[in-house]
């Protein structure tokens, strides 16, 4: 190892003068700070050849662990010492704010509010460009080199994207395909969005492990078109936990229309009336009725002559 290293990992040594301006410094820092604010004098380094840095407590409630750090110098050959910069420092302690993250990465699901705009990078993976016939259309375009032209020449003839295309007209069919967009979802994006719908109402949440039936099977379930057609459908039942939401065909809850179909409650029994004879109603009693009839005395008249 030579000299010269052995001597750059040396510790510098404080100059003596400006190491004895404490009270300096500590002025510096009371000036700079609130009253009360600076606390004892922490420690001094040596930032080069007449150059001191001395370190402060700081109190202040919101900066547990933070220093101030006062730096004074002097001149080749003098014995004033002046100031050269305050400042506040973290210690190695410090509380610290948590590191920037920038909005794009922060933002989550939810976040957006009204007003908000949340513009999308001319570079997403999540889009790919669309055919709004100013362009060519590319390679894999389902209108033909002739309908393209077509297209193109209709759309010359249209000032204002504002109006709707003339029905039967190839851009009226561009626009129903969804062709007239600038930018369309690409299979990136097509993929994670199902990946991310099929995490949230999907056949491994824990409420379709438990439900009796599928979604494919509920008569609550409203079918949507394109691709998506295949693996999803919207949530139609007020009382689920996914109305309005789009679910995965294999999601399921307790709302499906056919997991307990409630019985009818019974109806009772018409009355029977029977008309074909008629009841009597005697409007007095008889002589008889409610009178003790008399012993049998027959017996005993024939023991005795």
């Amino acid at each position: 190892m030579s000299a010269a290293t052995t001597r750059s990992r040396t510790p510098r040594t404080p100059d003596r003068l400006c190491a004895e301006a404490v009270e300096l410094a500590r002025a510096a820092a009371e000036e700079a700070a609130a009253p009360g604010i600076v606390g004892e004098h922490v420690s001094v380094v040596a930032e080069g050849d007449r150059v001191v840095t001395h370190f402060f407590e700081c109190r202040e409630p919101g900066y547990r662990g933070w220093r101030w750090a006062v730096t004074v110098t002097r001149a080749s050959r003098a014995k004033l010492v002046t100031l050269d910069e305050t400042v506040l420092l973290p210690g190695p302690d410090a509380l610290l704010a948590p590191e920037w993250v920038p909005w794009s990465e922060r933002l989550r699901p939810g976040d957006m509010g009204p007003g908000d705009l949340l513009p999308t990078d001319a570079e997403d993976l999540r889009l790919e460009p669309g055919y709004t016939g100013e362009d060519a259309p590319p390679p894999n375009s389902v209108l033909s080199e002739e309908l393209a032209d077509l297209a193109e020449a209709e759309d010359a003839a249209l000032t204002d994207r504002v109006v709707v295309p003339e029905r039967g007209s190839i851009a009226a069919v561009a626009e129903e395909l969804g062709m007239r967009r600038a930018r369309v979802l690409s299979r990136y994006g097509l993929h994670t969005a199902a990946d991310r719908w099929d995490e949230s109402y999907g056949a491994k949440t824990p409420m379709a492990q438990a439900a009796p039936a599928s979604c494919v099977s509920c008569g609550f379930l409203v079918k949507i078109g394109g691709s998506l057609g295949q693996a999803f459908g919207v949530c139609a039942n007020e009382f689920g936990p996914a109305d309005g939401r789009l679910v995965s065909l294999s999601y399921g809850c307790g709302g499906h229309s056919e997991a307990a179909v409630m019985p009818k409650p019974p109806r009772p029994a018409p009355p029977v009336l029977d008309s074909m004879r008629a009841d009597e109603f005697p409007l007095r009693p008889t002589p008889d009725e409610g009178q003790i009839p008399p012993p049998d005395t027959t017996s005993a008249d024939l023991g005795h002559s």
